[in-house]
């Protein structure tokens, strides 16, 4: 970032950045990495001025939860706070899924393509309506920039999002159907993604994505799950449903289209930049579901899998008895 000294030369001077946060792993990792640039100084919450805002607020899914908050109600917090500072520049991480699964997305899907989230996920239909929101702020004065990260499912040890989890666990188990790739995103290298979009002062979206991604089958088999059930597919739906809804919690509504259709991005235009990734698709998705699932799982959901599963007991029970009853009745005739 250039500026004029006191004695009127043009030189390199800091960027003052100011991040809103979510006390998230990925918000400590993206300020560790931001303090140890030079091209940066950090300024507080509290600083009057500031020339980047780097928003980590409004893509946070789990974050809002527990805020219950929307990403509607950040994105308005995150126009006050830029104009508050007088910022020039916002830096907003949204999400990959406002591109929507749809089977006629060319894949990998581009930053030019149009965003049609799934209409039941409101999660990515806020994301986009913030989208919308900063295009027209940048619209409004040449001296504005917008960059907007799109990351794909991003996981990591003991760093997974509930919804990162949802969707991993959604991958590879649509029983003896075709299953679509899929992508993992390493927490790191997310992270350093921000820091490259912030430094080099790119105005735009950028998807951000390992290079490649996951085959169906091959997610299945990292799952453990190489078999398939010759069953009709309404049964197959059924079974599939029932699976995942008792995966780890809580599964938002709209979300299931995102497992059955790819929406695999393209990373070309990020790598422009100079970022690379460090972990391959593979290994981001091992670390990222190798924790137990009941670690993580909701006392709600527990009491949902307890119902279930005495429910469960009865059923077989149940059978067991009517299996015993057939039997000794036929004994009974045979005497």
């Amino acid at each position: 970032m250039l500026g004029t000294s006191r004695a009127g030369n043009v030189a390199e001077v800091a960027m003052k950045v100011l991040v809103r946060e979510g006390a998230t792993t990925l918000s400590h990792r993206v300020i560790d990495r931001l303090l140890a640039n030079a091209a940066v100084e950090m300024v507080p919450l509290d600083a009057g001025v500031a020339d980047v805002i780097v928003d980590l607020r409004v893509g946070d899914h789990d974050g809002l939860a527990r805020r219950r908050s929307s990403a509607t109600v950040e994105g308005e917090a995150l126009m006050e706070e830029v104009r508050r500072v007088n910022a020039g520049r916002v830096v907003m991480l949204s999400s990959s899924l406002v591109y929507g699964p749809h089977a006629n997305s060319r894949i990998p899907i581009t930053e030019d393509e149009v965003i049609r989230p799934e209409a039941s996920f409101v999660f990515a239909r806020q994301l986009s309506s913030v989208e919308h929101v900063l295009d027209r702020w940048r619209r409004g004065s040449d001296d504005r920039s917008v960059a907007v990260l799109r990351p794909t499912v991003t996981m990591g040890l003991g760093a997974s999002s509930s919804l990162a989890r949802a969707l991993a666990a959604g991958s590879g188990r649509r029983l003896g159907d075709e299953e679509p790739p899929a992508q993992f995103l390493h927490i790191d290298d997310l992270a350093a993604a921000v820091e490259t979009v912030v430094v080099s002062e790119y105005d735009g979206v950028v998807n951000v994505a390992p290079d490649g991604w996951v085959p169906g089958d091959r997610v299945r088999a990292l799952l453990g799950r190489r078999w398939q059930i010759p069953v009709p597919r309404w049964v197959r739906e059924q079974l599939w449903a029932l699976q995942w809804r008792f995966q780890r919690g809580p599964i938002p509504p709209g979300l299931g289209p995102y497992t059955t259709t790819s929406w695999v991005v393209a990373n070309d235009r990020l790598k422009s930049l100079g970022w690379t990734s460090s972990v391959t698709n593979e290994q981001t998705f091992v670390e990222g579901t190798e924790s137990p699932w009941w670690a993580s799982i909701t006392p709600k959901r527990r009491q949902e899998l307890a119902l279930g599963g005495a429910v469960v007991g009865i059923v077989i029970a149940a059978s067991a008895i009517v299996v015993i009853g057939v039997r000794a009745f036929r004994l009974q005739r045979q005497r």
